[in-house]
Order: structure tokens, then C-alpha cells, then sequence
């Protein structure tokens, strides 16, 4: 019997606390890797993905301080790819120790990853994916004036930029990424859902986006065909009703059942949505797979006994 292959989504909260240093996400990170390695021990091939949403935009401030003549600001496809690199190296280190300390021989690799998009996506007309800190009407204000970057209100937390967020078409090294998946090597891979390229008469050039990492980690999911699509979030199951008096936690659902809340509007945009929409392409694009959405915490709890909210085709 083949391993199952098994693709992990790792939210922003397993990376980044309220300490941005590069000491306390490697700390934080190396709390998750003692969750993620589980996995590994289950006997399943792993492959994470993760988001770069507060990483990127903290960079891309560091860039604008320190523009200058001789040291001009980077891009945003280039930043992207830098903290692609920064929370890549991090969690590979992380895993590393955590197989090292079970004396697991296991290797891992996380590779810089592109991800096609269409140059006529609408989203690069309307910026919506926030990114960065938070910032008072009056910082966000300066900061506009200053850039020409466009920042919106965020959850009645304060203002964040916000940047174009196209849909990913697919996944430029997904080939390498089967490969060394099939060779046993656990692989980080769609790091802050990809690196943004177009593709023009055979050339690919990066563009100014940041790509949904939920809905890169589906087409990175469906491309090295994974029987097992992990969305890990800050709740242990998804609910609708969230916070009524009917309030319901959903454990095995179907995507049928979570079509019908989703037309209800049962799940925030911008939060919940994205992962449903994903484990609903997923679970349909993959016959016999599975999609489960649940914290990193309750991973064993998943592993053990099926917690979580798990969605499998009617």
C-alpha cells in the first residue's frame, strides 16, 4: 500500500506571534514542526505550504525605509519570494530538529515556488488582499500619500494595505516537487501562496500580487495529487450559526452540505471562505480524497480519531 500523500496549509498563527524577530518565529515555528512531524509518523508523505501575509508586509515597509539610489526597495514579487525564502529556511530547520530529536532519518527540502497567474485577472484592477501590520487612519493616510499604496479598514482592527490577490492557475514546479515528494522528501514548497508570474510566448516574468495561500495550496494539493488536503487554522472545527444560540460545530460533512451554508453565507469572507472554497474544489477535482479543516493544535486529535471538520465528497 503507496503512502498517502498528505498537503498541510499552515495559517499565519504558526509562524507569527506578536514578536516579528526572526528568533521568536523560528521559536514559534519550531512548535509547529513537533505538530507537523506527526504526520511523518503516521506514515504519510508531507507536504507544507504556508502563508507570508504579515512577513511580506513588515519587508516591504523595511524596503521602503531604506530605498535609496544606491539601495533601491525591492519589488513585491522579489519580497515575496525573500520571506518565501526567510519562513522556508526556518521550518525546514524546525523539521530537521524535530525528526533529529525522534531519531526519524527524514529529509526536507523547501523550494522557492512560482505560481502562474492570468496578467488579465480582474484582481489586478482591485486590490484586495490586506497585508502588513495595522496601522491608525492617520499612519495609513501618511503612508498612502508616501507610496501611492492603497490601504483599507480590516476588521475593526485598523488599516492594512491591501495589494491585487489573482486566482493560481498552476504551480510552475510541481514536477520537482512530485519528484522529490516520491523520493520521501518532506517537502516546503508555495511558501505565501507562491511567487506571482505571467507567462508571455514562453517567458515568465514576476508581477506585483500576492496570491490567496489557501487557494495555492489547492492547486499545489491537485497537482502532486494528494489524497489528503490539511487546512490548519486557528479553531479546532469549522461552525455555522458561529456565536447564535444554534451555534453547530461540523465534524463529517459533505461538500454538498457545505455548498448549501456557503450559498447561506454561513462563513466570513476573507477568513472562513477561502478554506471552504478550497476543500470544496479540492474534494471535487480529487475523487477519494479528503478535506480537513482544523488547528494545529488538534492534529493528533485528527490523527488518532478523525476530530476536526472533515469534508469528503456525497
Amino acid at each position: 500500500m503507496k503512502n498517502r500523500k498528505v498537503v498541510v496549509a499552515l495559517g499565519g498563527n504558526a509562524i507569527l506571534s506578536d514578536d516579528a524577530s526572526a528568533h521568536a518565529q523560528q521559536k514559534a515555528l519550531d512548535q509547529t514542526a513537533e505538530h507537523l512531524v506527526q504526520f511523518v509518523a503516521n506514515g504519510d508523505e508531507l507536504i507544507v505550504s504556508h502563508g507570508n501575509g504579515p512577513q511580506v508586509g513588515n519587508l516591504l515597509i523595511q524596503q521602503q525605509e531604506s530605498d535609496s539610489v544606491k539601495n533601491p526597495a525591492m519589488p513585491l514579487d522579489s519580497c515575496v519570494a525573500m520571506t518565501q525564502g526567510s519562513i522556508g529556511y526556518w521550518l525546514q530547520n524546525s523539521l530537521d530538529n524535530a525528526f533529529a530529536k525522534r531519531k526519524m532519518i527524514k529529509e526536507t527540502v523547501s523550494l522557492v515556488t512560482q505560481v502562474i497567474v492570468d496578467k488579465d485577472d480582474p484582481a489586478f484592477s482591485r486590490p484586495t488582499k490586506p497585508i502588513g501590520p495595522f496601522l491608525s487612519k492617520e499612519e495609513a493616510d501618511l503612508e498612502a500619500k508616501k507610496t501611492g499604496a492603497v490601504f483599507v479598514e480590516d476588521a475593526g482592527r485598523g488599516y492594512r494595505k491591501v495589494v491585487p490577490s489573482p486566482k493560481p492557475l498552476y504551480i510552475k514546479e510541481h514536477e520537482a516537487i512530485k519528484k522529490l515528494v516520491e523520493s520521501g522528501v518532506v517537502t516546503v514548497s508555495a511558501g505565501g501562496g507562491g511567487i506571482s508570474v505571467v507567462e508571455k510566448d514562453g517567458e515568465f516574468t514576476g508581477v506585483e500580487a500576492v496570491i490567496d495561500k489557501d487557494f495555492a495550496s489547492l492547486r499545489l494539493a491537485e497537482m502532486v495529487e494528494a489524497d489528503l488536503f490539511v487546512i490548519l487554522t486557528g479553531v479546532d472545527h469549522v461552525f455555522v450559526n458561529f456565536n447564535q444560540p444554534s451555534q453547530e460545530k461540523l465534524e463529517q460533512v459533505t461538500v454538498s452540505e457545505l455548498e448549501k451554508w456557503k450559498a447561506e453565507k454561513q462563513f466570513a469572507e476573507g477568513s472562513m471562505l477561502p478554506k471552504i472554497e478550497a476543500a470544496i474544489e479540492f474534494v471535487k477535482s480529487r475523487p477519494g480524497s479528503r478535506a480537513v479543516i482544523t488547528s494545529l493544535e488538534n492534529i493528533e486529535n485528527f490523527l488518532t480519531n478523525g476530530s476536526g471538520t472533515v469534508i469528503t465528497a456525497d
